[in-house]
C-alpha cells in the first residue's frame, strides 16, 4: 500500500475547494514468536459491499503510489501472520515501550513508515488498542509533525522514538509516528497501525524502517526478510481471522519453499521494492509490456494494478469479459466458469498465478470480478503494483544488499496450509534475542502546523464516507 506524498502547497490547494550472500536456511527458526492475523472474510458480503471494498482498494492504490549499537549479531526471528477479510490483508504483532505493550499492525512492503494510534486519537480510534506515551519510560517526542494520506483517509500526529520489538529483535530509539488524528474507519479493531517494510527513502516521517535498521547494523544472520502468505479466498467457511503465514527476519524458511530462490535486483535506487516486469502471459497468449516497465511488490495491496491498455489486453484473452461498472469501475467481470491462467516473468523464472487468486469476487453464480484493475502511475513511480493476489503463489524474499527481491516455489508444506482453518496465533512479547540502537536521520517533510494537519484529516473525513484500509 503506497501513501500519497503531502506537500504544504497541495494541502492548501486542496483546502480551497518500500550482497549479503545467500540467505540462511532454517526449518525450525529460533527467536520469539509473535502472531500475525488476517482480516475477517468477505464471504458474507453481497456484491454491492464487495464492490465498495474493491473501489476503496483501487482508490487506495492510486493514492498510495502518487508522488510524494549492536549487542548481539547474526540473529534470526520470525512472526506468524494473520489473514484478514478473506485474504484482503495481513497483519502481525509488535511491541512498543518500556514496559513493552503489544499492538497489531498491517504489514506493508509498499510503504516505509511505522505508525500506531495514540491515546489522544479520540472517537475515530474507538475500540482500538492505543499507545500511551506517558506509560513508557523510554518514550521521546521528536517534536516533528507527521502526515500521511491514503485513498481511504488520512492519519496525522507527531514523530517519536521508543523501544520497538518484533520477532525477537529489539530496536531502542526506533523512530515511528504517534497518530492522534485519523479519518473515521481508517483502522478497524484489532489493528492499531501500519508497519512499513519498504526503504527509508519513502518514509514520510524521515525515520529508518525497523527492518532496515536490523539489516544495516549487521544484526541479521543474513540481511533479508521473507514472507509467506496463505490463501483463504477459495476456502470453505473461513473464520473472520485465520492463520495467515509467516514473516521471517535474517533467514529464509526452507520448510516453506522448494528449489532455489530466484533473485532479481532492483533496477535503480531502492525506494519501493520494484522489479522490471519482462513478460506476462494470459491463457497462453503473450501480453505486450512496454520496455522499462517496473512493478512494485506490495504486501499491502490485495489485488494487482496495471496500466489501462494492458488490463484491456488481459481481459481480451478471456471470452465474454467486459468492464465492470459502479463501484467496480476500473475492474472487469468475466464468466466464473472460466479458469484463467496468468504467468509473470521478472527476468528470471516464470511464475504462475492461481486461477483462485485471479478471481477477486463473485458478483453472482455466473459472473466474477478479476484481480487486475486499471491504474495510471504518477511520474517516477512503478507502473504496476503487484499485490497479494500474486504473492500468495510464491515464497518472497526481500534482500538488503544488493537490493533485490527473490521468489521461490512454495513447498508442499506451505501449499497444504492454504485454506486450513485454525486457531489464530496469539500475541506474545517474549525476550529479545538481539538488541540494536536505532540511528534515524532528519525529517523528509517540512514541519507542518497543527491547523494544516487538522484540516487535512477533517477534510478527508468529509470526502470519504466509508474509510477502509486495504493493505
Amino acid at each position: 500500500m503506497i501513501p500519497r506524498f503531502v506537500s504544504a502547497v497541495s494541502i492548501l490547494l486542496w483546502f480551497s475547494l518500500g550482497a549479503s550472500g545467500a540467505p540462511t536456511e532454517q526449518t525450525s527458526p529460533p527467536g520469539v514468536t509473535m502472531s500475525l492475523r488476517s482480516r475477517s472474510p468477505t464471504g458474507n458480503l453481497d456484491g454491492t459491499e464487495l464492490g465498495l471494498l474493491a473501489k476503496r482498494q483501487r482508490d487506495g492504490v492510486i493514492a498510495k503510489y502518487s508522488k510524494r549499537s549492536l549487542q548481539k549479531r547474526g540473529s534470526t526471528g520470525y512472526n506468524l501472520i494473520v489473514d484478514e477479510d478473506y485474504d484482503s490483508g495481513y497483519y502481525g504483532t509488535l511491541a512498543i515501550g518500556t514496559p513493552l505493550v503489544s499492538y497489531d499492525v498491517y504489514l506493508d512492503t509498499g510503504s516505509s513508515d511505522l505508525w500506531v494510534v495514540g491515546n489522544t486519537c479520540g472517537s475515530a480510534c474507538s475500540g482500538i488498542a492505543e499507545y500511551n506515551p506517558s506509560s513508557s519510560s523510554s518514550f521521546k517526542n521528536l517534536s516533528q509533525s507527521f502526515i500521511i494520506e491514503y485513498g481511504q483517509g488520512a492519519a496525522a500526529g507527531y514523530v517519536a522514538q521508543d523501544v520497538v520489538q518484533m520477532a525477537g529483535f529489539s530496536v531502542s530509539n526506533q523512530g515511528f509516528a504517534v497518530v492522534d488524528e485519523t479519518s473515521t474507519g481508517l483502522l478497524t479493531s484489532p489493528v492499531s497501525g501500519l508497519f512499513g517494510l519498504a526503504w527509508e527513502t519513502l518514509a514520510q516521517s524521515g525515520q529508518t524502517p525497523f527492518w532496515q535498521t536490523l539489516a544495516s547494523s549487521g544484526s541479521l544472520a543474513s540481511a533479508i526478510f521473507a514472507v509467506n502468505l496463505r490463501r483463504y479466498s477459495n476456502a470453505t467457511n473461513p473464520s473472520s481471522q485465520e492463520p495467515g503465514g509467516e514473516i521471517s527476519f535474517g533467514y529464509a524458511n526452507t520448510s516453506l519453499y522448494t528449489g532455489s530462490i530466484d533473485y532479481i535486483n532492483i533496477p535503480g535506487t531502492p525506494s519501493y521494492w520494484y522489479l522490471p516486469l519482462q513478460s506476462l502471459t494470459v491463457q497462453g497468449s503473450s501480453i505486450s509490456i512496454t520496455s522499462g516497465t517496473t512493478a512494485a511488490i506490495d504486501t499491502g495491496t490485495t489485488n494487482i494494478a496495471a496500466p489501462t491498455n494492458v488490463v484491456q489486453s488481459i481481459y481480451a484473452q478471456i471470452p465474454n469479459s467486459s468492464p465492470a461498472s459502479g463501484s467496480w469501475a476500473g475492474y472487469y467481470q468475466y464468466p466464473c466458469s472460466t479458469t484463467v491462467t496468468v504467468e509473470f516473468s521478472f527476468g528470471g523464472n516464470n511464475w504462475t498465478m492461481s486461477s483462485a487468486d485471479f478471481k477477486a469476487a463473485e458478483l453472482s453464480s455466473s459472473e466474477c470480478i478479476g484481480a487486475f484493475f486499471e491504474y495510471t502511475a504518477s511520474s517516477g513511480t512503478p507502473s504496476w503494483i503487484i499485490g497479494d493476489a500474486f504473492l500468495k503463489n510464491v515464497y518472497s524474499v526481500f534482500q538488503y544488499n544488493p537490493p533485490a527481491v527473490g521468489f521461490a516455489a512454495l513447498s508442499e508444506t506451505a501449499l497444504a496450509a492454504n485454506g486450513v482453518n485454525g486457531a489464530v496465533p496469539s500475541a506474545t512479547i517474549g525476550t529479545a534475542s538481539a538488541t540494536v540502537t536505532g540511528t534515524n536521520g532528519g525529517s523528509s517533510l517540512n514541519d507542518a502546523t497543527s491547523w494544516i494537519r487538522r484540516g487535512l484529516v477533517q477534510g478527508v473525513v468529509a470526502l470519504v464516507t466509508i474509510a477502509y484500509l486495504v493493505l
